[in-house]
């Protein structure tokens, strides 16, 4: 890993129970600015406890998160300070979470979805909202469907959506848990090509995923989770070749 400087995201030992069972065993992770990085392992390894906890829709236990050069650390059994609150929101306004099962708001179209963080945490007027709202869902090949509703757009579309709200808040990293997994394999490519076109535009991203086809060929590491803790944290392509695990290779078998 390179420097302090050039890193987008670092977390440190960080460590997250629920009910006396340990979900997180002090778990590392640096994500550089631009890079793609890719959490695989078995259901029940921690993954989307770990992405969560980066933004602290999970609290952890115990341990320092840094993103976009905020850091907040937390201590055991620490109720958060009126200066970690503050810093937990810089946080998640640098950092979008794009979720498995959407997170739209039902009673709201297209357009208004994109552009209801706009409006109502940057302050934004309507217009320059909606201007950049269409923009974004241009972007995500969307435009013609801004004034539906989310009960009138497919699974693979109300995904894309999601990561035009997403964008609209500028983040400098993108948290991904499992975007593809609620969606039957034909709506797949399309939500999977704009996660390509982000990489490819330089956007640092952190996806949980089980798309192999994906990790090949978007990922620059990928990081493999088990029991809590990080088993293996090397480049894409060594990944995927022989690493000589025999763990690794049953999982790469099951889901390939």
């Amino acid at each position: 890993m390179t420097s302090e400087l050039t890193n987008a995201v670092r977390a440190r030992a960080i460590c997250k129970s629920y009910a006396g069972t340990r979900v997180l065993h002090s778990v590392d992770l640096d994500v550089d600015k631009g890079e793609v990085v890719v959490i695989m392992g078995p259901s029940g390894s921690g993954k989307t406890t770990l992405l969560r906890s980066l933004n602290f829709l999970e609290q952890p236990d115990s341990g320092m998160v840094q993103i976009a050069g905020i850091r907040v650390t937390v201590e055991p059994k620490q109720h958060y300070t009126g200066r970690q609150k503050q810093e937990i929101q810089q946080i998640r306004r640098k950092s979008a979470m794009v979720f498995q099962s959407f997170n739209l708001f039902p009673h709201m179209t297209a357009i208004a979805n994109v552009i209801e963080g706009l409006i109502s945490v940057q302050g934004m007027a309507k217009a320059p909202a909606t201007e950049k709202g269409m923009q974004l869902l241009e972007r995500v090949g969307l435009a013609q469907k801004a004034n539906d509703y989310p009960a009138h757009l497919s699974g693979g579309q109300k995904q894309r959506v999601a990561i035009a709200r997403g964008l609209a808040m500028d983040p400098e990293v993108i948290l991904f848990d499992e975007p593809t997994s609620a969606l039957d394999p034909e709506l797949r490519d399309d939500v999977l090509e704009v996660m390509r076109a982000l990489a490819r535009d330089g956007m640092t991203m952190i996806v949980v995923t089980h798309e192999v086809r994906f990790a090949k060929s978007v990922a620059n590491r990928i990081i493999f989770m088990e029991q809590g803790s990080i088993l293996e944290n090397c480049p894409a392509k060594r990944f995927f070749s022989d690493l000589g695990n025999s763990r690794i290779t049953q999982f790469l078998g099951q889901v390939d």
